[in-house]
C-alpha cells in the first residue's frame, strides 16, 4: 500500500530503480503519440544532426518518469488523480541506449482545507542518466488519501 498524504515528509529523497530506453519505446511512442519526426526514427537523418544520433522523445521521458514513480510504489491505492505538471524542463538528451532512473524530493504536502478526505503532494522529479546527469526536472501534483479518506472509501463511505 501507498502511503497517505499525511505520510509524505518534506525534502524526503526517493529513487527508482533503473530503465532502460530502447529502440522499441521510441518506435511504440512514435506510432502512439503521432510524433515522428526524423531525430526520432530517421536513423541517418539523425546521424548527422548535431547530436549524431536518435533520442528518445522530450515526452517519452515525463512518461517514463511516471512509469519509474508508479514502480516505487508510494501511491500504491492512495492516489486519486494526477493535478498537474509543472516548470518541466529538458536539460540533456535521452538517447536509445540511456539507462535512466528517477529521483523524487517531497516539495510539500497538505490536507485540503475543503476536502479533509484528501490532499496534494508536490513532488520534484529529477530524471537521470547512467552518468548521473539530470535529464529532465519539474514538479508533479498529485492528489492523494489522507488516512480516513482512504479508510473511508475502502468501507464504501467515502463522500464525493
Amino acid at each position: 500500500m501507498g502511503k497517505c498524504v499525511e505520510e509524505f515528509v518534506i525534502g524526503e529523497v526517493s529513487v527508482s530503480p533503473g530503465r532502460t530506453v530502447t529502440e522499441t519505446d521510441v518506435v511504440q511512442y512514435s506510432w502512439v503519440s503521432g510524433d515522428t519526426n526524423p531525430m526520432h526514427t530517421d536513423a541517418e537523418y539523425a546521424a548527422r544532426s548535431p547530436l549524431g544520433r536518435r533520442i528518445a522523445h522530450g515526452t517519452l521521458g515525463m512518461s517514463i518518469c511516471t512509469g519509474l514513480s508508479a514502480r516505487m510504489g508510494q501511491f500504491d491505492g492512495t492516489s486519486i488523480a494526477a493535478l498537474g505538471v509543472d516548470e518541466w524542463q529538458f536539460l540533456a538528451p535521452v538517447f536509445i541506449g540511456d539507462t535512466v532512473h528517477l529521483r523524487t524530493t517531497v516539495v510539500s504536502s497538505r490536507v485540503s482545507s475543503t476536502k479533509p478526505d484528501r490532499g496534494v503532494v508536490v513532488r520534484r522529479m529529477e530524471l537521470l542518466d547512467q552518468n548521473s546527469q539530470i535529464v529532465q526536472r519539474g514538479l508533479m501534483k498529485t492528489m492523494v488519501y489522507t488516512k480516513a479518506g482512504l479508510a473511508a472509501a475502502e468501507s464504501g463511505n467515502n463522500p464525493r
